[in-house]
Order: structure tokens, then C-alpha cells, then sequence
């Protein structure tokens, strides 16, 4: 999972926050896909999860969609996954 800690998090610009704390697996995912289909190419969709499953999944997906995880956070246990739409 990206994490490099050069990167200021405050200089991406996200164009949408998804926030599905508080659901459990496989809400978080397929929220976030559903989120994903509906962005334009190469908009910034900010998801933000607590279920430790989400942490393992969605960067599954994504190793295998055509969106880019640009950089992750565990923000005291709540993650929060930075992607960008595939193109």
C-alpha cells in the first residue's frame, strides 16, 4: 500500500469523501465501487472505513481495477484510502 510519508496529504485535492465507518464487509468496497463508477477519469475519491477487512480489501480491488491507490492512512484505526478513477 502506498504510504510514502513525503507526500503531504493536505496537497491532494479530493474531488469526493466517502464515509463508510461503522459498516461492516462487503459494504465498504462496494460502496466505494459504486463511488468509483460514478467519478470522471482521474478525479481524487477519499474513502474512509473502520472494519479491519477494508484495509486488506480494497487494496485487493484495486490491484486488479483500473484505479490507482495514491496513498493510505490509519488515522487511529479509521483508514482512509486516497484513489484515483482509472482513465
Amino acid at each position: 500500500m502506498p504510504s510514502d510519508q513525503s507526500l503531504c496529504v493536505t496537497d491532494l485535492k479530493v474531488d469526493m469523501t466517502l464515509d463508510v465507518t461503522g459498516l461492516r464487509c462487503p459494504m465498504p468496497l462496494l460502496k466505494a465501487r459504486q463511488q468509483l463508477r460514478a467519478m470522471p477519469a482521474h478525479a481524487l475519491l477519499l474513502v474512509r472505513a473502520d472494519d479491519p477487512g477494508a484495509r486488506r480489501d480494497i487494496p485487493a480491488w484495486l490491484g486488479q481495477a483500473d484505479h490507482e491507490l495514491v496513498h493510505f492512512a490509519d488515522q487511529d484505526g479509521v483508514y482512509e484510502f486516497f484513489i484515483r478513477v482509472g482513465g
